[in-house]
């Protein structure tokens, strides 16, 4: 058996030595990471002494997760993505620029839509170009695609006559990325090519005007549509056309549908194209690498995703055009229509910003369109609303604060901090390294791997918020940020929305502990004492527990869609209601949010509680039952006392959790939706980090959250342990 284990460390030894491990993160769709599967097991069997481990992330996870790595100094090796961010993630330093990295005989036979400049550099390389909206239709549906927006109503309104459940069009159009290619269509400037960064109103204006008039006027789309709404829909046949891009191809070849496409349709009011937003989604480099091997292995990674071959394939799998301008005469490319028509569409296109401001714009557009469609606010302030808060988000992103007077007064108490720690914990410290030359030794080694955890991932973390909530770190200061004093406390504490949200995390928190501890308790008790098979009720009712948030949060989101969720098809059916607009409305979504949030957190409370009950001596419920009381004063006397040193404790970590869960609310209301009023204290603080790159506020106030949560949990300590004194 030690020659067996000895054989395994030698060969690990052997394989670590001879092998780099290059670590790639990407966010691409189901069909093609199994092309990139395929093409990097190829590479790994050209290349035996590379082995590269590949990792999926949602785009928005990989952003933040990439942001979060490269704090500490690390990440992977490459990173794929979508170009507009290459802005962020250059502006921080945490990616290194191709051109000088591989040099301009490299980038120069690729299209330049691949090889985005940003600050006179070149920080990512696409293996394909266009990832651009257009229009599919439906070959079985319609016999083609329509040549101006009255005549897509017109077709559209058609097709959504056959039947109930029809639409004549479908698409994401809560997301600005899927209306931006209509808002150079309504402009007047003559170059009708542009997305800026300033906000043009009366164009954006147009643009909320003209999706209103198709969802509510000429009903041609659904009254709540997300991106994978609008992807089934298509799939199923209840809609003609659908406004998507081409990585969508491939998915829909799988599906069996035969479609088209063409341009998204001339608008008939101006006689202007929709401009959609061309780019590409492409490698980039980590700025940092663990050693000289490991660079020239990344190369060597890159030139072949890059590469004619790899190109190739990913074209002759998922469709996607190539970037090297060299293939576009091949056969693989010539032979396939849709390229041949993607590249028409191309030219209508606008190349999509790469700086890092877009992100301030799109969230402004998110927010104030999702209020516009929600019927709060009208389409011309909502235009007008969005281009200030773009303005006013772009100038807090860029804002770099100064240290003043309280900055001296800060390190001056953090030094003396720590000089008092070390005074204190210097006698502990040194026992401590002794027991590693005593006879306890083993032990010793054996904890030091759990106490090294918790110091990485509990204790350094913690400090370290704390530290950057009194700095400057943001988007400009990622790799230099400096001590400025208080300044971001003033701004939280003198900033009403924090008020406002911190009201709604209390409702919220309330709301939730209440129904998870009495639905806890009731089916606690119910099982202990009424039901039969106990273990049977006892595993059922744990399963909403067992079940990771993540898909619960996503299963429950569908559950609320206004058009296909079962909620509303039992409102409509058995009830005779009309169906609710639940995630388009700020108290509906809300209320989703809770109900969610209430499933989810239940069963812990009715296993603490069944725990609990265990504990309640029999005898006492049968004098109960002989001094002839009925369930509820037996409840109400002997239950309910005995089990509030329990419940207590168990209520106040069940508020500390909900005070502080993010997923729930972010995955259920899709970030905030409507317009971020559905955002609670720490889904606010999510956004203002990795959204819009305000780490030092962020931080500030997660701080401020961990007092407010201090101060509640002892309070409630102490007011428990004056009851049990006194008792």
């Amino acid at each position: 058996m030690k020659l067996f284990f000895f054989l395994i460390l030698l060969c690990q030894a052997a394989y670590s030595e001879d092998a780099v491990r290059i670590q790639l993160w990407h966010q691409m769709i189901y069909e093609h990471r199994l092309v990139l599967s395929e093409s990097l097991r190829e590479f790994e069997k050209e290349n035996p002494d590379i082995v590269i481990q590949e990792t999926y992330r949602e785009t928005e996870e990989l952003r933040s997760s990439f942001q979060a790595a490269a704090i500490g100094g690390s990440g992977p090796e490459l990173v794929y993505g979508p170009s507009d961010q290459i802005g962020p993630f250059a502006t921080m330093g945490i990616i290194q620029p191709i051109d000088d990295l591989l040099g301009a005989d490299f980038i120069r036979p690729f299209d330049s839509l691949a090889t985005p400049e940003f600050l006179g550099k070149r920080y990512i390389v696409g293996a394909s170009v266009g990832n651009h909206l257009m229009l599919l239709y439906n070959k079985k549906l319609v016999s083609r695609a329509p040549k101006n927006t009255d005549e897509l109503i017109e077709m559209g309104k058609k097709f959504a006559a056959t039947g109930k459940g029809n639409y004549g069009l479908v698409f994401n159009y809560t997301e600005p990325f899927f209306f931006a290619p209509f808002i150079s269509a309504f402009s007047e400037k003559t170059d009708n090519k542009e997305f800026s960064l300033d906000l043009d109103v009366t164009a954006l204006t147009k643009t909320f005007e003209f999706i209103l008039e198709l969802r509510d006027e000429h009903k041609i789309i659904p009254k709540e549509c997300d991106y994978e709404t609008a992807n089934a829909l298509f799939k199923q046949d209840k809609a003609a056309f659908l406004i998507n891009g081409d990585w969508s191809w491939g998915d829909y070849k799988k599906a069996g549908v035969d479609f088209g496409i063409a341009p998204i349709p001339l608008i008939s009011k101006t006689g202007k194209w929709p401009s959609p937003l061309v780019g590409t989604a492409g490698y980039s480099v980590n700025a940092k690498m663990k050693s000289d091997r490991h660079k020239e292995a990344t190369i060597r990674v890159l030139k072949y995703l890059t590469s004619e071959k790899a190109q190739l394939f990913f074209t002759s799998r998922v469709g996607v055009l190539p970037s090297l301008i060299s293939l576009r005469e091949s056969d693989v490319v010539k032979s396939n229509p849709l390229l041949q028509v993607s590249t028409e569409i191309m030219k209508l296109g606008t190349p999509m910003p790469v700086v890092p401001e877009i992100r301030a714009v799109w969230d402004s557009l998110r927010v104030q369109y999702q209020k516009v469609l929600a019927g709060s606010s009208s389409a011309a302030d909502g235009a007008k609303n969005a281009k200030t808060l773009a303005e006013s988000q772009i100038k807090d992103m860029n804002e770099v604060l100064q240290p003043d007077a309280s900055a001296l007064f800060i390190k001056i108490i953090t030094l003396l901090g720590i000089l008092f720690l070390i005074w204190k914990t210097y006698p502990a410290f040194l026992s401590f390294l002794r027991g590693f030359q005593g006879s306890h030794k083993f032990v010793y080694y054996m904890i030091l791997p759990a106490f090294i955890g918790i110091f990485a991932i509990i204790i350094y973390p913690f400090f370290f918020n704390i530290v950057i909530s009194f700095s400057n770190f943001s988007l400009k200061t990622f790799q230099d940020f400096s001590i400025v004093g208080f300044q971001n406390y003033k701004m939280v504490l003198m900033d009403p929305q924090f008020y406002s949200l911190f009201l709604k995390t209390v409702i919220w928190t309330l709301v939730n502990v209440v129904f998870h501890v009495s639905i806890g308790l009731f089916l606690a008790v119910i099982i202990d004492q009424v039901m039969p098979m106990k273990s049977f009720w006892r595993t059922l009712f744990i399963i909403p527990w067992a079940v990771p948030q993540y898909i619960t949060a996503l299963t429950w989101r569908g559950m609320f869609n206004q058009e296909y969720g079962p909620i509303n098809i039992f409102l409509q059916n058995f009830l005779h209601l009309s169906p609710v607009q639940w995630l388009s409305q700020p108290l509906t979504a809300f209320f989703a949010c809770v109900v969610t949030n209430v499933w989810l957190g239940f069963p812990f409370m009715m296993i603490v509680a069944l725990g609990g009950l265990q504990s309640i001596p029999k005898s006492l419920y049968e004098a109960a039952y002989l001094d002839r009381a009925n369930a509820w004063q037996r409840f109400r006397h002997i239950t309910l006392p005995l089990l509030a040193p329990v419940m207590i404790p168990a209520a106040l970590l069940g508020s500390i959790w909900t005070f502080n869960n993010l997923n729930v609310v972010w995955l259920v209301s899709n970030g905030g939706e409507p317009g971020d009023q559905t955002h609670i204290l720490v889904s606010y603080v999510y956004k203002a980090a990795f959204n819009l790159y305000r780490y030092g506020y962020a931080a500030s106030v997660s701080v401020i959250i961990f007092l407010i949560l201090v101060i509640w949990s002892l309070s409630s300590l102490r007011k428990q342990f004056k009851k049990e004194q006194k008792a």
